[in-house]
């Protein structure tokens, strides 16, 4: 009995941690590409698995919301990052990689703050 019941639990165990798996995918995002955001920060959400700045940025005369991905806390304080590096109303340029379907959102390359330093890859 002890070796039916375990020849049902590794299945599980394997269909469990392949959503992990992909989960980390950065398949959506276009590699390739960086946009410079000229924007203003609404939210800086510290959370795992990942942060997220949430924007507002200025195009075409328009405003519009974005959604920037972020590694982990835990990676972005060894990069120098503090859980209050960005705050609501705080001026930046964002550096995203954006996403392949058009979307505004991307994955975080790097930002300059309105003081002129900066964090992450912003060449």
């Amino acid at each position: 009995m002890k070796i039916a019941g375990l020849s049902l639990l590794v299945p599980a165990l394997v269909a469990a941690a392949v959503p992990v798996a992909a989960h980390h995918s950065y398949s959506m995002f276009d590699m390739s590409r960086t946009v410079v955001l000229d924007a203003t920060v609404t939210r800086f959400k510290w959370q795992n698995p990942h942060a997220f700045i949430e924007a507002e940025a200025t195009a075409g005369g328009q405003t519009e919301r974005w959604a920037i991905e972020m590694t982990s806390p835990n990676n972005l304080t060894q990069s120098g990052w503090k859980r209050t590096s960005l705050r609501p109303g705080d001026r930046v340029k964002i550096h995203v990689h954006p996403l392949r379907s058009g979307a505004r959102g991307g994955a975080y390359a790097g930002v300059v703050l309105a003081d002129g330093s900066t964090f992450g890859d912003v060449d």
